[in-house]
């Protein structure tokens, strides 16, 4: 998925944060936000929407979280449908969400112009999130393009052909995609980089995001794996090595603007850095996969940063809370990872179903989270995956056993291997 970011939405520095419910413990004076909040009410309307506009694809991921198949399913949208989903969207008074056209593959749906054309019109932000198939042609580009689309995102899960080829399920997939990405380029396309962080490419990282900024990207976009669909079969990482990853990724989002998706933690690492720097707290004693990622990237890269770029704002937002997830046939869930039906907009306006789903209700009160999700000082502008807790508990409003943090005062269950007493601290 891509997501792009129209500056309506979110609150300007200096300007008290309404979006999220419960607000967070906000900058630092004179300084934008080390975490954005969203200007609207979260619990009236959502900041982004994924809508799956097919299942059809071409590739066989192996995280694939849609289990994506060749054809398009039966009780697909139409496009009559589609476009009723667009009018819902623009419901809403402006700004409106932002719309992101994901699959399966979007490029195999027909009527993908017509669709970007049509939410265009209507004031809709649009972006695409295509794979990279003999559908990815210059042509096709250019449609969308023309229609109104001016970012998409790329996906490479390896820093070399041979692991994201592998990841991917067809020869050939990486050299297309690098080719894919100097085409954008050429055309003037804007896009972010994706990444799925395993235990098994972990140690490609530097790579791969030395080949973000190597191809131009404007966004190196880093998905830490949930354990769901054809994802279910992989390796997470812990939740130590986890925290060491979200460290290594602050560190470096001066090199290239950094998102992560599935861990809101990172959000909690800028404030403790920020604490950090103003010697309110010690540094985190890193472990070793954080140092081994550190040195790799300082020889690919250069320790020293020659044009270092401000760092980019995480956004408050999580699943079900300023993010919702509409599937092919028109079922609407919190977010893509997280597999809880809430309703159809086949029966019920989107609006309705994302204000009024007792599970987007719940998910949105992060005081209701139990264990130390629930306790955490930080919870109301990370909360934790929501979608991991799920899949490794049945869940949602469980602890996120992959979060490492242990809030101060907390004396309840851990995950394994984090220490009672929280990350040692030099």
């Amino acid at each position: 998925m891509t997501i792009t970011e129209h500056p309506d939405h979110l609150t300007r520095p200096g300007s008290a944060p309404t979006g999220h419910p419960g607000g967070h413990p906000g900058g630092h004076p004179g300084h934008s936000p080390l975490v954005r909040e969203i200007k609207h009410d979260l619990n009236n309307k959502p900041f982004i929407v994924i809508w799956e506009v097919t299942r059809a694809c071409a590739l066989v991921c192996q995280h694939c979280r849609a289990e994506a198949q060749h054809h398009a399913a039966p009780g697909q949208l139409t496009n009559a449908q589609g476009h009723e989903l667009i009018d819902q969207l623009t419901s809403y008074e402006r700004p409106y969400p932002m719309l992101i056209l994901t699959g399966g593959d979007c490029f195999e749906r027909p009527d993908l112009v017509d669709l970007i054309e049509y939410a265009v019109s209507k004031g809709l932000h649009v972006s695409i999130s295509p794979s990279v198939t003999p559908l990815f042609t210059r042509d096709r580009v250019r449609a969308v393009q023309e229609a109104g689309v001016s970012i998409m995102s790329m996906s490479l899960d390896g820093g070399s052909a041979t692991t994201h080829d592998a990841f991917r399920g067809f020869p050939g997939t990486f050299d297309h995609t690098v080719e894919a990405c100097h085409m954008l380029r050429e055309l003037g396309m804007k896009f972010q980089l994706n990444t799925v962080f395993t235990a098994k490419n972990i140690h490609e990282a530097p790579q791969m995001l030395k080949n973000a900024i190597d191809l131009g990207a404007m966004m190196f976009y880093t998905f830490m794996l949930v354990p769901t669909g054809r994802g279910a079969q992989l390796d997470m990482l812990s939740p130590l090595e986890r925290e060491d990853v979200l460290y290594w990724l602050h560190d470096n989002s001066t090199r290239i603007a950094i998102k992560t998706t599935e861990a809101p933690q990172y959000r909690r690492i800028a404030f403790q850095r920020d604490a950090v720097r103003q010697g309110k707290e010690r540094p985190v004693r890193h472990g070793e996969l954080y140092e081994w990622l550190t040195r790799e990237t300082n020889e690919l890269l250069g320790e020293t940063i020659t044009e270092p770029r401000p760092p980019r704002t995480p956004l408050a937002i999580n699943s079900g809370s300023g993010f919702a997830f509409i599937d092919h046939t028109g079922d609407v869930y919190p977010s893509g990872f997280l597999p809880i039906h809430c309703g159809s907009i086949k029966e019920t306006p989107f609006p309705e179903i994302y204000c009024g789903s007792p599970v987007f209700q719940g998910l949105r009160n992060p005081n209701g989270f139990s264990g130390k999700c629930g306790a955490c000082n930080f919870n109301h502008f990370c909360g934790g995956s929501r979608s991991t807790a799920y899949a490794l508990t049945g869940d949602y409003l469980a602890s996120d056993p992959s979060c490492a943090y242990v809030p101060p005062g907390y004396d309840g269950e851990l995950p394994e291997g984090v220490p009672a007493e929280g990350m040692p601290q030099i």
